[in-house]
């Protein structure tokens, strides 16, 4: 399994059995060791390899521990400290870490509460381990362009002068993301008067800030939108101007369940298929890259494909008809989601815009997980 595959397994069993997690060890055992037996690829119960209850004598305290020590080419190389999973990580939580990290060989400490994992070095001074990360892992929300720099951590590829070479770069990339991230879902004064004093050729009184308090986010949304709809059209071969078409037709029920079978084209069906003029538009494929962020937990985005059709736009795990995730009824006034049960029944919900698909994300998570069953099980 690819090291993309390992994460996304990782944070499914996350999402999964988070919430039955109540103790520090339990949160070892159910995710942290997995994270260094699974997705690091060391042997757990290789004492040559991982060190639970890792001891070195501190100054003057003696017999402190560190949860695992990891070991390549002979030498301590990785430190963990883990927390329980419910706990969100706070710098107080690796003063262990910092003692340790100064008496040892070690390069990268990491702290995790199994669900989000830091990854620190000595970038600001040597032997002294920095106060922030160089790189966060998220299993809530995975970033894959960090899976290449954990990669060069993992048994089989360990590079850590790679990973010390890039690590500086990774901090300030993570950290600018970040903090652009929290902009975006909470702008700060200071992130709404510099775009106000770009577009606003008056004095930005308090009046006019208010304003932009709200322009300031809907703006940014719509940009990275809009972005993101460009890449998925021209994924799509669909680069070409949409128009949306829609259905004046009254639709009397907000929430109608469908009990017709959803092989309704199916992929072996014999003889010709008709020609369709079939016309994406911006909104089915913004409802498409949602359903995509949302899933990803549970799936490899890669394996989330899209058909278009005259009546709706359909989302299936494998470009496979009989493993339908979602439909998007947008070719009319009332815009629906439909979203599918374990015998594939569908039931379309209304809804205001594609962000509403968000709503229903436990839903989708559960019919791709659905599948995902079934085929472990068939396996």
């Amino acid at each position: 399994m690819s090291i993309n595959d390992r994460v996304y397994d990782l944070a499914n069993k996350v999402r999964q059995q988070k919430a039955a997690i109540e103790t520090e060890e339990a949160t070892k055992n159910a995710f942290v060791m997995p994270f260094i037996g699974s997705v690091l690829g060391y042997d757990v119960f290789n004492p040559s390899e991982v060190i639970p209850e890792f001891t070195a004598d501190v100054g003057v305290k003696k017999g402190e521990k560190i949860d695992y020590a990891l070991v390549h080419g002979g030498q301590v190389q990785i430190l963990v400290e883990a927390k329980k999973v419910a706990e969100p990580l706070r710098i107080e939580h690796s003063s262990q870490l910092f003692r340790y990290f100064a008496v040892t060989n070690a390069r990268v400490a990491v702290l995790t509460n199994g669900e989000c994992f830091e990854f620190y070095t000595d970038l600001d001074a040597p032997n002294k381990m920095d106060e922030k990360p160089f790189l966060v892992l998220d299993l809530a929300a995975v970033d894959t362009t960090l899976l290449p720099e954990l990669a060069k951590l993992t048994k089989e590829s360990f590079d850590l002068d790679s990973v010390i070479n890039a690590a500086g770069e990774l901090k300030y990339i993570g950290q600018i993301k970040r903090a652009l991230a929290a902009e975006f879902r909470n702008p700060s004064l200071e992130w709404i008067k510099f775009f106000a004093s770009r577009v606003y050729e008056k004095n930005v009184t308090s009046k006019v800030r208010e304003q932009f308090e709200v322009l300031v986010p809907k703006a940014a949304t719509q940009f990275l939108n809009e972005q993101v709809n460009e890449r998925l059209k021209t994924a799509l071969g669909n680069g070409a101007d949409t128009v949306t078409a829609t259905s004046t037709a009254p639709v009397p029920e907000r929430t109608t369940t469908i009990a017709a079978a959803v092989e309704d084209e199916p992929d072996d069906a014999e003889g010709p298929k008709p020609t369709r003029v079939v016309v994406t538009t911006d909104d089915e494929i913004e409802g498409f890259q949602i359903v995509r962020a949302i899933v990803c937990s549970e799936v490899s985005v890669d394996r989330v494909a899209a058909r278009d059709t005259q009546t709706y736009f359909g989302i299936l795990l494998d470009d496979n008809n009989r493993k339908p995730i979602a439909r998007l009824w947008f070719n009319r006034t009332q815009k629906y989601l439909g979203v599918f049960d374990e015998n594939k029944t569908e039931t379309r919900h209304a809804i205001d815009s594609a962000q509403d698909i968000y709503t229903h994300a436990d839903t989708l998570r559960k019919s791709v997980a659905t599948y995902l069953g079934r085929e472990s099980t068939a396996g």
